[in-house]
């Protein structure tokens, strides 16, 4: 098919061979399958910001620095310069933390470049070749339930011990390959020693996968590995063959009010985000925001 304009660059610039189809219109970015000398890739599109439904909300940009003190200033006054700056560190946070997982062990897609707002990245396919499918789009048995629960629980804790929170994992941004699941969607990750709402988020996180897999196996539904995972991580002996037990002790004490609070909007935001997901139509091929 003939080039969009947004990658007419990379055409130019020899880094895209050809573009073979649109593999994903979404609400945050277009995916194309594009060929590169002998190989099969993903080139990640990421829409402007007033056209994302995702927004960049504080909890995530806590902590992010950018090395120009002159893009710092301009990022938080809000000025047009500094939305701009705010914009290009949003989209080179998963390119960063796609290269540091992909480093650390995590099962993520292997970055190749990053050019001119496009992020190219490996495709992720199934056993016949094909794009591989969300997990949304996959009904599991039990055991099988339970087995990429546990991969993707390993997954979580290899990225922690790598020092990153995903912030939005769920069933939808996660890709089912030949050899298991994938982990995708990475430009809300935040820095689990540097946020101080990793915690919340990593807890989320952790609940998301619980609360999908066991609509497949309700034996999980009773597990709490979130809280455990998050004890070794703060008490500095997680390491990524650390066995969970899904047992953890609750400390007691006063009830934080506002934290409720905050998981309350949290929870409905998410409920909110993913009837939006839901109601948008089949994508083409996935949500593979590769």
């Amino acid at each position: 098919m003939k080039a969009p304009p947004r990658l007419q660059s990379l055409v130019e610039e020899g880094l895209i061979d050809t573009v073979v189809r649109q593999l994903m219109s979404g609400k945050e970015a277009m995916v194309y399958v594009v060929r590169c000398g002998d190989e099969t890739r993903c080139a990640k599109i990421y829409k402007e910001a007033d056209q994302r439904s995702f927004r960049q909300a504080v909890d995530y940009t806590e902590n992010r620095k950018v090395k120009n003190t002159r893009q710092a200033r301009a990022m938080a006054k809000g000025t047009r310069f500094g939305r701009q700056a705010s914009e290009a560190a949003w989209q080179s946070a998963e390119v960063d933390a796609l290269y540091r997982l992909a480093d650390a062990g995590v099962r993520v897609p292997r970055p190749h470049n990053f050019c001119d707002g496009v992020l190219l990245m490996e495709l992720v396919t199934d056993a016949h070749g094909d794009a591989a499918p969300r997990l949304n789009d996959v009904a599991f048995t039990p055991e099988d339930a339970r087995l990429h629960h546990a991969t993707l629980l390993r997954e979580v804790v290899r990225m922690l011990c790598a020092g990153i929170v995903h912030g939005d994992l769920s069933e939808f941004n996660i890709l089912l390959a030949a050899d298991g699941p994938v982990i995708i969607d990475l430009p809300q990750a935040v820095d689990a020693a540097g946020n101080n709402h990793a915690s919340r988020m990593l807890l989320r996180d952790v609940a998301n996968l619980r609360n999908f897999f066991g609509r497949f196996a309700p034996d999980l539904l009773k597990i709490d590995y979130g809280h455990e995972m998050w004890d070794l991580y703060q008490r500095g002996v997680l390491c990524p063959d650390t066995v969970l037990t899904g047992q953890f002790q609750r400390k007691t004490g006063p009830v934080d009010v506002g934290g409720v609070l905050r998981e309350i909007d949290d929870a409905s935001a998410e409920e909110a985000a993913r009837r939006v997901r839901m109601a948008g139509g089949a994508p083409t091929a996935q949500r593979s925001a590769r």
